[in-house]
């Protein structure tokens, strides 16, 4: 029974996991310029009287930025509609909806090559899942199966696997970082004006949490592709 259990798990489960890990990671790259506006970003710059009013927790009507690796979407008010601009790996951010005190200049985009490197770890990423996935069910494609069966097919799938785990994994980390200093230096600015500082404050957000769980999905694929690439070594 621990044997079927096990098989099952293999089988099934990892390429579920690796499917859901293919739409965090993919919605979390696109988002909010293509997708999900004002609901998945990676950055956001938000009305707030924390920095400015420290105790306070006064509501505020403000202007809005939702940020991201292709772009943004902003609004100048609570009551606005957004406004995203166009995706694109060299984006510019639109900061017109702040006002001139504002230390709009701290947020920029990061350098194009990491949205490009992620872009390509995006495409290894999707070929390993479709390789994955048709390996786990070779056995129910007949002769066409036979093409996964063999050890070579296996080992560029565990490699493109693990390549496309760490380039990825490793951008985000990079992504992270950049935009942990964009928001600390955002918020110091802010604090060091006082009382006569704009009602706002950065911080980074849910996109970073769907990376970390995409990733943690992909994970076990990957672990599981490199302990047959071992066994398939020790043959």
């Amino acid at each position: 029974m621990l044997a079927d259990l096990s098989k099952a798990t293999t089988l099934y489960l990892t390429p579920i996991l690796m499917l859901t890990a293919v739409f965090l990671i993919l919605f979390a790259y696109l988002a909010p310029a293509a997708m999900l506006h004002g609901q998945v970003a990676l950055l956001t710059v938000t009305p707030s009287t924390v920095l400015t009013q420290p105790g306070s927790n006064q509501q505020v009507d403000g202007p809005t930025l939702f940020a991201g690796l292709l772009g943004s979407c902003s609004k100048p008010n609570n009551a606005a509609g957004l406004t995203c601009a166009m995706p694109s790996i060299t984006p510019t951010y639109n900061m017109s909806v702040f006002t001139s005190n504002t230390p709009s200049s701290v947020l920029a985009a990061p350098p194009a090559t990491t949205p490009a490197f992620l872009a390509v770890a995006l495409g290894f990423t999707i070929v390993f899942f479709v390789m994955y996935t048709a390996i786990s069910f070779r056995h129910l494609m007949g002769k066409a199966g036979g093409y996964w069966e063999k050890p070579v097919v296996q080992r560029v799938s565990a490699w493109i696997g693990i390549c496309s785990f760490l380039v990825g994994l490793a951008s985000f980390l990079i992504i992270r970082m950049y935009f942990g200093k964009a928001v600390s230096d955002f918020n110091q600015s802010i604090q060091g004006q006082g009382t006569n500082g704009p009602q706002l404050i950065a911080n980074t957000s849910n996109a970073f949490t769907m990376v970390w769980v995409g990733y943690a999905f992909f994970a076990i694929p990957v672990i599981v592709s490199l302990a047959k690439l071992h066994v398939l070594a020790t043959k």
